[in-house]
């Protein structure tokens, strides 16, 4: 056996089908209503504002709950989720253009073939089209949007399906036997918890220095805003019927059940109250438009992400205005609803050393620790004496001394990657895993599923490969600075 080389074919696979899954996630999943212009364009396939913005708050959520709920638009900022979301929405585009391409689309029948199989409108066990309508009232989506979208979805597999690939006997057995190879290694973990920092201000300074644009004091808006009151009215019996007949879906007790009339009778004049309030708030939102309101009922405030006295999607609309289009359409916060007109726009500017010493240091201290270790790891790793694994394959499972269920699962992975018999390897938590592998040899444990991981991982490197492929064929351009 020639030790591990071929498994840099596997890894390049698996990683691949993270690449191709990352871009894949939530195709079709999404609804839109937003009918802003486009914030780019592929081919001929444009991509609005409203589409970026309900991609990008889908990916919010699925890391918000990742984190449990450790999870802020700081953090959305470092992982570059506004990208994310449009890479996910410009490949989406691509296989749409490819579809149009040769002519493919999604008949009414496969439309509504798709609907029937939907348990969310289903009543008494069957597809229903006023359940279909109420449940769509409920999310605040209309027939037209939501088909749309679904087509597009449909689209999108009917594309993919055509181009599927199928493993061979020999692959199959190949991956068979290189999931058998296993290793029995001397190692050593270096970690640099174990490494103490002494901090001089001289070089804590110069380190800041390198990288003092990432900390920056807030962007910050200067904005008037108006409060709409909560309308409240009496509302006739015909009124309530008909609302309640037209929105049922919205009121459903404890049990998942509808509510009767009666009991719904305070949340249907709740909900009518709110549009009431809403309706309200826009046309205040006209005349501060228009400006034909008095100055003295409006509100000053400076808002940014940290002081911010409303939510989330006020400082998301704000951060979309301009002196040229400074107003924000009503917005309900804490069920009141505000409407905003921009003011003055205060810039992100670079923190002072002083202002930023407590942020650096953790940063600096992270690096000289690496430095440190890894330092120590090249000065030891002909020499070092540790403990003997068991025998060890790229599928176990097993926490390998000292290291976490996750560590040693990338600790194995990246081994069986090497053709090193001696060397170390580097974590992403910063641990050093120095290793010497004392003996190898093939287990006698068959499986018979290989095919169809065969299949996800060159189906995996198919995707990618169409995915570059078509970028090269059809033009993507971004509107939207930033992105």
């Amino acid at each position: 056996m020639q030790r591990h080389k071929k498994w840099l074919i596997i890894t390049i696979w698996v990683s691949t089908i993270a690449f191709v899954g990352a871009g894949f996630v939530g195709w079709g999943q999404y609804s839109y209503g937003d009918k802003a212009g486009a914030v780019a364009k592929v081919g001929e396939v444009e991509i609005s504002m409203g589409e970026l913005q309900k991609s990008y708050s889908n990916l919010y959520q699925q890391y918000a709950q990742m984190f449990q709920g450790n999870f802020d638009e700081e953090k959305a900022k470092q992982f570059g989720l506004q990208k994310q979301a449009l890479q996910q929405l410009t490949n989406q585009a691509l296989l749409i253009n490819l579809a149009k391409s040769y002519n493919l689309a999604i008949s009414d029948q496969e439309l509504y073939d798709q609907l029937k199989q939907d348990k969310n409108f289903f009543k008494n066990g069957v597809f229903d089209k006023e359940t279909y309508k109420q449940v769509l009232s409920q999310s605040r989506l209309s027939i037209t949007e939501y088909e749309k979208e679904l087509k597009k979805q449909l689209l999108i597999q009917k594309t993919l399906g055509l181009l599927k690939v199928e493993p061979s006997q020999n692959e199959s057995k190949i991956l068979d036997t290189l999931l058998s190879i296993a290793d029995k290694i001397e190692y050593k973990v270096l970690s640099s918890e174990d490494i103490t920092i002494d901090v001089k201000d001289e070089e804590l300074q110069a380190f800041w220095q390198t990288m003092q644009n990432n900390f920056m004091n807030e962007e910050s808006y200067v904005v008037n805003f108006i409060k709409q009151a909560p309308v409240t009215k009496e509302y006739k019996d015909a009124e309530i019927v008909e609302y309640y007949e037209q929105n049922k879906n919205h009121f459903k007790g404890q049990d998942g059940k509808i509510l009767e009339l009666d009991a719904a009778k305070d949340a249907i004049v709740a909900e009518l109250n709110d549009e009431a309030t809403h309706k309200e708030a826009l046309r205040s939102f006209i005349d501060l438009k228009n400006q034909k309101l008095d100055k003295s009922t409006l509100t000053p405030v400076t808002i940014s992400k940290r002081k911010n006295p409303f939510n989330a999607e006020v400082v998301q609309k704000l951060s979309e205005t301009t002196m040229v289009k400074p107003f924000v359409k009503p917005i309900k916060v804490k069920g009141d609803y505000y409407s905003f007109e921009l003011v003055q726009l205060n810039p992100a500017t670079p923190k002072t050393f002083t202002e930023a010493k407590s942020e650096v240091l953790p940063y600096f201290i992270d690096q000289k620790k690496k430095e440190k270790v890894l330092e120590l790891a090249n000065n030891s790793v002909t020499v070092f004496k540790g403990k003997t694994s068991d025998f060890l394959t790229i599928e176990s499972q097993t926490p390998i001394g000292s290291l976490t269920s996750g560590e040693s699962v990338e600790f194995v992975q990246q081994l069986f990657m090497s053709d090193k018999k001696r060397s170390f390897i580097t974590l992403q938590s910063g641990k050093i895993v120095l290793y010497n592998i004392l003996e190898q040899k093939l287990l006698e444990k068959p499986n018979n599923d290989q095919a169809n991981v065969v299949a996800r991982l060159k189906t995996g490197i198919f995707s990618e490969g169409l995915i570059k492929t078509l970028q090269n064929r059809y033009k993507t351009e971004i509107f939207m600075q930033g992105l």
